[in-house]
């Protein structure tokens, strides 16, 4: 198996999603600020990207609720920081 920029790409998103959570779960992150849904929607957007060029129909399922989940904990978080911005 050849190593290919589409496997970095994948891998590059791998490490997005595993260092936001294991930052977070260290208390070095905070799930409610936006930086984290973005970050694993980048992870999760590049993931897919590989999936293109090797796919994989579980991994393809898990990543688009991964981006859905990202989306909605963005809308959250930019909602809440909204609010706290008007008190």
């Amino acid at each position: 198996m050849a190593f290919q920029a589409h496997d970095l790409v994948g891998f590059v998103g791998v490490s997005f999603i595993v260092a936001t959570y294991f930052l977070s779960q260290i208390g070095r992150m905070n799930v409610n600020r936006p930086l984290y849904p973005v970050l694993n929607g980048i992870g999760a957007l590049f993931i897919l990207f590989s999936l293109y060029f090797t796919f994989n129909a579980a991994s393809f399922v898990i990543e688009l609720f991964w981006l859905a989940i990202s989306i909605v904990g963005l809308v959250r978080a930019l909602r809440h920081k909204n609010i706290q911005s008007k008190d």
